[in-house]
């Protein structure tokens, strides 16, 4: 649907407030604007199309405020972003975006920088419904783009929509996100375009970087950027993830690298820890693992992710803990 005129705004806006705020039933307030109770209704959902309205159903506060204490004490993170659960992953990806929406909403500030990573659940932060919340936020890119032209997955189509979304302006980062060999992405990092931007980034405020982990419908995997027995060798090895392509680590959140790291452009997670506000974000029920063990790296302040993920991530950490205690 193409976008309202100002004025159609504002009487959408009014409804809408009367309707969800006020308190008032579609036939006082056909009444009161001189419309037909079946113009309401047309416009009240026309409201929710254009995001006027944000109608969610939301994890109680209660269940998540306890939650979000008990993974911020547990892993010394600053917050954590709990979204409701849903059966769909697309629609899980989606309800996790919108709890980082907020928090970016929130957040923000004239003049931030955002480091800005690939993948589905980062894109789907872009794809949120709102109002600008700042003017002068910039978004750059913290990995190169994929080969697939016009990818929209990438970090620089990301921070194009991420712009767009809270205001500001993109920064793209000329350069692949994969390289086949080590000594040619050493190569790409010293030139003078990749390292003026990954400074940028480096210098960020925030950063928004999604989960990874070597299941067949993971990013990298989809991609075809490395081979099945590379993938078998790195599991038998004991890697269960990685934060933004390069770093791979294990279940203690210890860096494992000697089998797929050194061929993504991008932030490393070394640089990542000097980031003051890092949000890492993940939906799908099966990289709990994966998200437990991107904790333990020390590199994440804000975790963003379903209920269900949650609980099983403080579930599986006391067990191998215990496990793991003499």
């Amino acid at each position: 649907m193409e976008s309202s005129a100002p004025s159609d705004l504002d009487m959408l806006t009014q409804i809408a407030r009367r309707y969800y705020e006020g308190d008032a039933t579609q036939a006082d307030i056909a009444a009161e604007f001189g419309l037909s109770r079946m113009k309401v209704s047309r416009l009240l959902r026309q409201a929710r199309e254009e995001g006027v309205v944000d109608v969610r159903i939301r994890v109680h506060r209660s269940i998540a405020r306890d939650v979000e204490e008990r993974l911020k004490a547990r892993f010394g993170i600053k917050a954590a972003l709990i979204a409701t659960d849903r059966r769909e992953p697309d629609a899980q990806r989606a309800e996790v975006a919108l709890v980082v929406a907020d928090y970016l909403e929130q957040a923000l500030f004239d003049g931030a920088t955002v480091a800005v990573g690939m993948g589905r659940n980062v894109a789907a932060v872009a794809d949120t419904r709102g109002r600008a919340a700042v003017q002068s936020a910039t978004f750059v890119c913290a990995t190169g783009g994929a080969h697939r032209a016009g990818e929209p997955w990438n970090a620089d189509h990301i921070c194009r929509k991420l712009a767009r979304r809270f205001g500001g302006t993109p920064e793209t980062l000329y350069a692949p996100a994969y390289v086949p060999e080590a000594d040619l992405r050493d190569a790409l990092l010293r030139n003078q375009t990749v390292r003026r931007t990954l400074d940028i980034a480096r210098g960020a405020d925030f950063a928004l970087i999604g989960i990874g982990d070597l299941g067949e419908e993971s990013h990298m995997v989809r991609m075809g950027w490395f081979k099945r027995d590379e993938i078998l060798a790195a599991r038998a090895a004991g890697v269960v993830g990685d934060l933004m392509g390069y770093d791979f680590f294990d279940l203690e959140g210890r860096e494992r690298n000697e089998i797929l790291g050194g061929r993504v452009v991008g932030l490393r997670l070394s640089e990542m820890r000097a980031i003051p506000n890092v949000v890492a974000l993940a939906g799908e029920p099966t990289k709990s693992v994966s998200i437990l063990a991107a904790l333990r790296t020390g590199a994440v302040d804000v975790i963003a992710t379903s209920l269900a993920n949650a609980q099983s991530i403080l579930a599986i950490d006391d067990a191998t803990r215990r496990a793991g205690s003499p």
